[in-house]
Order: structure tokens, then sequence, then C-alpha cells
């Protein structure tokens, strides 16, 4: 199966998200969060002073923003974008990826390194080596935070199932996605592996078969696969994946935001990314 473009000439697109009858993204080097609709007109809706990533809703509305560099969350209110969370306590690089439950509490990520020096001195390998793992944090809706899981090797998308009971998240440099318990406090227990994968899981999202959809960042691709890491389909995408949202009118088409680039020195620098979009046999289930 392959895509096709939806929207083109963007930084570094990230975080889709499923969002009354639109997709809305992160850019992080144009510093704003975006819409697109189905006709594949963008739209910005919020620019702010620093990299967005991770989306997210309280239930009142009110949008979430992780600001990346800041290590915080921000929330959207109507006349400013105010602190919500100060992550920088338990963050140790930029923070990344969220996913916000139907009570208003957010898990958020971190990469806990330094990824582009990693890249660009080609010394990867032996940092990941020596790299004890990020922290997750969760933020009450209050904004009150804690830290609720250790040693995830870089905590990337993640999803909840549709009873909020289970948090799946994309260990990026570990090549799996990794399952928590979630209790009815929030805090997360019973971490195990939920799939080992062929790739580089980035964002995640999930179908109504209770299957992932992973957007490799090593490849031109996004794949779905089962509890266990049976490879059920995959589309293949015209530039590397980075993050992937089921949406639409009833919930089958897969948006894959993709990019040419993902060191910020060069991605900054050209408008190479995209919105991709497929067709797919499974609707969306769960959050995002």
């Amino acid at each position: 199966m392959t895509s096709q473009v939806l929207a083109d000439g963007l930084y570094f697109a990230e975080a889709p998200r499923w969002h009354q009858g639109t997709l809305w993204f992160s850019d992080f080097y144009d510093h704003a969060v975006k819409t697109v609709d189905l006709d594949g007109h963008v739209a910005t809706k919020v620019k702010l002073d620093d990299q967005p990533s991770g989306l997210g809703w309280l239930p009142d509305g009110r949008l979430l923003i992780v600001a990346m560099r800041q290590r915080a969350v921000l929330r959207l209110e109507p006349d400013a974008l105010v602190v919500h969370a100060d992550l920088s306590h338990i963050a140790t690089f930029h923070c990344n990826d969220m996913v916000v439950d139907t009570l208003g509490r957010a898990y958020v990520g971190n990469f806990g390194f330094d990824l582009d020096a990693a890249e660009l001195s080609g010394t990867l390998p032996e940092v990941l080596a020596t790299h004890q793992g990020a922290a997750l944090a969760l933020v009450e809706p209050s904004g009150a935070t804690s830290t609720v899981a250790t040693g995830l090797m870089f905590p990337n998308g993640m999803v909840l199932t549709p009873d909020g009971r289970t948090l799946v998240v994309a260990e990026t440099m570990a090549r799996r996605l990794s399952a928590f318990d979630v209790g009815v406090d929030g805090s997360l227990t019973n971490r195990r592996v939920w799939a080992d994968v062929d790739g580089f899981p980035d964002g995640i999202c999930l179908d109504a078969d209770g299957a992932v959809w992973f957007a490799d960042a090593a490849r031109a691709r996004c794949v779905r696969v089962s509890e266990g890491g049976a490879v059920l389909d995959e589309v293949a995408t015209s530039r590397r994946a980075f993050a992937c949202m089921l949406g639409g009118p009833d919930g089958r088409t897969l948006f894959m935001t993709t990019a040419s680039e993902s060191v910020a020195e060069r991605a900054s620098q050209q408008r190479t990314a995209c919105i991709e979009m497929a067709l797919v046999g499974v609707p969306r289930a769960g959050l995002p």
C-alpha cells in the first residue's frame, strides 16, 4: 500500500492528532501548531517561542502543547499561552510526545540525551551503550507533576487503550513497544514488552482491533503490528515517517508525518516535510 501527499512545504511535522474533524500537528522549526483539512489547506493555530511537539486537550477543550526546549507543557488560554507544567526536573533533554487521557492527565516523554549531537558526531552507538534511559512524566490536570516510569530508551509516541487501563509507549532506541497497566491514580505498573519491532518506532496510533501503527523513523514506511510483533500491514511513504494518526470521517484514514531530514540544523533550513495519507481497513480507537 502506498500513500499520497496531502500537504507539503513544512519544516518538520510531528504529533498529528485528529480533533473535531481536522488534523492538528506541530511544525517544529516553524514554531507553530497547525491544522490541515482533507483538501490540504494548512492553517497556523498557535505560534510559540519554542519547538512544539506533543498535543492534547483538557476535558474543557483547552489545548495542551509540549514545549520541547523549555521542557514544559503549555496551556492555551483565551488570551495567552501559559505554563501548565514545568518538567525540567524530570526531563534530561528535550521533551517530545504526549498523550492526554479523558480526565486531563498527560503522559510526557523526553529524549533523555542530545540525539542530534550524537548523530552528527557519529557517536550514537557509544551514547546508547551507556545511556541509562529517560523518565516518563505524569502531569495532573492541576499541573502537578510526578515521574511514573524510568529507564525508557527514548520514550516517544504513546497510546491509551479505549478502557484507559493500558498505556503503550514506543521506545524508539530499543526498537520496541512497551506496555504498562494504568492505575486509577494514573500510576504505571507491570511494565512489559508489547512488541519488538523491525524498525525505530516514533509516533504511534491504535486501531479498533487492538493493533498499533508505528511510524518507522529510519525508513519511508508506517507499519501495523499486533501485540507480540506480528506485522499485519504496511504503508510506503515518500520519505522517512515520524508519526501517524488514524482519523478522517470514518476513522480509517491513516495520516503520516514524513520528512527527508530530521537533524535540527538541517531540517530547520529546508521545507522537506509532508503530511501523507492512506485509506486503511480498521478505524481508530483509544487515545490520542
